[in-house]
């Protein structure tokens, strides 16, 4: 065997990292993602930020314009992480559209850049949960979206765009065609959800699917999961996503 063999082989399992990088860049490039978008000018940094501190569910309390504080005392969810809870006012969602990444690999990072690649000006989606590949199986990374209240840009092509504008997109790193995303990231969604629905007072029929968005042309969040969607998930948002209101 000559060096140059040796050396060959040696380069080959970085070789294999940057090609299935490439190739998770690629296919978010084309993955659910069937809409153009806006063409931004103007770049802002990226912020995926992620912070152990939590708020217990048992004595945080939050207050908006116009709206009654609201305490999560909810057993079921648990302690939620402050990067959940923004400091700037909130935009007026009305819906949660889910995703999947259609890819094996991926993170928040990851699709941030092939986002940007396309022209957009940042991650479009407000949170990314994690397989175990490229991120830790489970993880909710916070986008710079969410930090800053700002209309998404995960859901193009409705009418007057308003599944970005008034709609939080999570996406899960996967493709769920055919098989559901892991036991860690369906619990984060879970908790993600009943969150964002007590706080925002989104009821379990604005929970949705990309391919559920008036003129979207997709099959994301695929298959296996847009069943468990209808199926169990929502029905058990019906039963569980209650609004605790102090009076």
């Amino acid at each position: 065997m000559t060096d140059s063999t040796v050396v060959a082989k040696a380069k080959l399992p970085r070789l294999r990292v940057v090609l299935r990088m490439a190739s998770a860049l690629a296919a978010t490039i084309i993955g659910c993602q069937n809409k153009p978008e806006v063409v931004v000018s103007n770049l802002p940094t990226l912020s995926i930020l992620q912070n152990n501190n939590t708020v217990s569910r048992h004595h945080h309390r939050y207050s908006q314009p116009g709206r009654r504080a609201v305490s999560y005392e909810h057993p079921s969810i648990g302690d939620i992480p402050r990067i959940w809870i923004p400091s700037v006012p909130a935009r007026p969602w009305r819906w949660i559209v889910i995703h999947h990444s259609a890819t094996h690999f991926g993170s928040a990072r990851v699709f941030d850049r092939a986002h940007r690649a396309r022209g957009w000006d940042e991650l479009g989606y407000h949170f990314v949960i994690d397989n175990g590949h490229g991120g830790r199986d489970g993880r909710v990374e916070v986008g710079s979206r969410w930090i800053k209240q700002k209309w998404g840009a995960h859901c193009g092509g409705t009418p007057n765009n308003e599944y970005n504008n008034y709609g939080i997109g999570i996406c899960l790193v996967g493709d769920f065609s055919k098989t559901l995303p892991s036991n860690r990231q369906l619990q984060s969604l879970r908790k993600l959800l009943i969150f964002l629905m007590r706080r925002y007072r989104i009821p379990p029929s604005n929970v949705i699917g990309h391919r559920d968005a008036p003129g979207a042309s997709t099959a994301c969040p695929g298959n296996a999961f847009y069943r468990y969607l209808n199926t169990v998930l929502r029905p058990e948002l019906s039963r569980e996503a209650v609004l605790v209101t102090n009076r």
